[in-house]
């Protein structure tokens, strides 16, 4: 998928959003301010453990949730003390997986964007697929 630069402005905006939201929660968390991180945002949970969030936000439903290995690694490699979380908006609903806790099968390779932004050329990558069941928390939309 290609992102605008409007379209980049409105992920921002919607990773601010989840952040505030997080923070009504009794979370303390800060916005990564669009520079570029292996995470969008970090802080402490509710029971004041350092994090760290990766976010996602989709266009369709799908009922695995996927996450790029690379990312992962570059998160799993944080010091242990730190919870790595994977938010993911789809369609349906919110999920959020704590990473930490979840013992994933072997990655799958997935045509994927070669970047995040800016191309439409797609490409191979290891990509691990997250069963909607090991969300630690999901927030189903109305319908």
């Amino acid at each position: 998928m290609v992102y605008t630069i409007m379209e980049l402005k409105e992920i921002h905006k919607l990773e601010q959003a989840v952040v505030h939201l997080l923070n009504l929660d009794d979370w303390q968390l800060n916005w990564s301010s669009a520079k570029y991180e292996h995470y969008d945002a970090s802080g402490l949970t509710p029971k004041g453990k350092k994090c760290v969030i990766e976010m996602k936000f989709r266009k369709k439903y799908y009922d695995t949730k996927l996450i790029e290995k690379y990312k992962y690694d570059k998160l799993m490699e944080m010091d242990d003390d730190i919870v790595k979380l994977y938010f993911v908006n789809d369609t349906k609903g919110n999920y959020m997986f704590w990473l930490n806790e979840i013992t994933l099968d072997n990655p799958t390779d997935m045509w994927c964007p070669d970047t995040t932004l800016w191309t439409k050329k797609k490409v191979l990558k290891p990509c691990y697929m997250l069963k909607e069941t090991d969300a630690a928390i999901i927030n189903y939309n109305e319908e």
